[in-house]
């Protein structure tokens, strides 16, 4: 419980600080909610998204219009 004193002093006795952080945070710990929820959908989605895939496609696009 000692550092309760600096925990304050540093971040809520300011109003524009805590705002700041609090802030600052949120956006920290969105970015991280959202890239690891994008890496865990890749991972799990892996060989049937349209980035996986989209060679094999173009690749056959280009053959047909070779014919």
């Amino acid at each position: 419980m000692a550092g309760q004193p600096t925990l304050y002093n540093l971040f809520f006795r300011n109003n524009f600080v805590m705002l700041g952080s609090v802030f600052a945070t949120a956006f920290g710990l969105s970015m991280t909610f959202d890239l690891g929820s994008q890496r865990l959908w890749d991972n799990m989605n892996r060989g049937r998204q349209w980035k996986d895939i989209k060679s094999k496609y173009i690749e056959a696009g280009a053959e047909d219009d070779d014919e």
